[in-house]
């Protein structure tokens, strides 16, 4: 029997922390108290089962919307780089307008009766996924005055059970948002911010359609991608 591959955790300053004081509705979110620690049973670690027979893709949000469309496309894997299949990533975002899909948003936008700013894709035999969206916009956020939340999307991924979900942003290259923004600073090492970062791939981009971008998700380790708490 090989001897297994021992667990690396993730690197001091690599993971927002749970009380950032700049982000300033962690001070109600987070826990006051140490958490109290339980061991987990067959039911919280094998299930439920996510496939795409129980729960269908959704590859595209673009279809009938307005604003840019993009490609993205990425590869989960562990942190020694091997692929982890059959992962259920759902994404949800704003629309071109910096606008969700949702009655709790009142920002001052218009909506896209056709962007409905969430799919769900599943990793396959080697890692990779891929959908296609509306590139979102820009909003304002009540953290401090004159705050803007930099274009981002949401990501979701869950493994073998419930238990096992993860979940991050991704952001995209050259936003000058990003050097303002207290969320993506949540996050104290520079190098494990730009993890968060996807990346433009003309490899990804389809002539004449769309643009692509690539964001990777490492899922542990020392190069693991910043998950919120």
């Amino acid at each position: 029997m090989n001897d297994p591959i021992p667990f690396r955790p993730a690197a001091p300053g690599s993971q927002p922390d749970n009380n950032s004081p700049q982000y300033r509705s962690t001070g109600a979110r987070h826990p006051k108290q140490p958490l109290l620690g339980w061991a987990h049973t067959v039911t919280e670690t094998t299930g439920p089962q996510f496939s795409p027979s129980h729960f269908p893709p959704i590859q595209d949000l673009s279809a009938g919307s307005m604003g840019e469309r993009i490609i993205v496309r990425g590869r989960v894997t562990d942190e020694d780089g091997r692929a982890v299949p059959n992962t259920m990533i759902e994404v949800w975002q704003a629309n071109a307008a910096g606008r969700y899909n949702h009655p709790g948003d009142t920002h001052d936008a218009p909506l896209d009766a056709n962007f409905k700013g969430e799919g769900r894709v599943f990793s396959d035999a080697n890692g990779w996924y891929q959908y296609v969206t509306i590139k979102p916009g820009a909003y304002p956020w009540g953290n401090h005055a004159n705050a803007w939340r930099p274009n981002h999307i949401h990501y979701s991924l869950f493994g073998a059970g419930f238990a096992a979900r993860l979940i991050t942003q991704m952001y995209f290259p050259g936003d000058p948002l990003l050097a303002l923004d207290p969320i993506f600073h949540t996050v104290p090492d520079a190098d494990a911010r730009d993890r968060l970062v996807s990346k433009f791939d003309l490899d990804i981009t389809r002539p004449d359609w769309a643009l692509g971008y690539r964001f990777d998700v490492v899922l542990r380790g020392r190069l693991a991608t910043p998950m919120e708490g």
